[in-house]
């Protein structure tokens, strides 16, 4: 799946929850709160498309699921914490180095 990554790029949810967790292990809402901070609420996972493209992550390999940290309150559930794996931090990489490409030519263009 990393190949296909490299060669298509990744969705921007998922860059995005990878980005994430590029620094910490994070659990659901706590992805979910980032990106939507991250990006000024352009991009806001809803529970269905986050908790679907996290299963994808893992299935790929690119994520894994951890133990909470010592740390960590519980709110009453048992919410599931996420690690980006080797493979998840290669395609994040691998990722950003693509956008900056585009980001290079557009700066080149003088576009202020």
């Amino acid at each position: 799946m990393v190949k296909e990554f490299k060669r298509n790029g990744l969705k921007p949810r998922f860059f995005h929850i990878l980005l994430s967790l590029a620094d910490q292990d994070l659990h659901g809402l706590r992805i979910m709160e980032e990106v939507s901070q991250r990006t000024d609420g352009e991009i806001h996972l809803w529970p269905g498309v986050l908790y679907g493209s996290l299963k994808h992550l893992v299935e790929e390999g690119l994520i894994r699921e951890t133990d909470p940290p010592s740390d960590s309150e519980s709110g009453g559930g048992q919410p599931r914490y996420y690690r980006i794996t080797s493979s998840g931090r290669a395609a994040l990489a691998a990722e950003a180095a693509r956008l900056s490409k585009y980001v290079a030519a557009a700066l080149a263009k003088n576009l202020g």
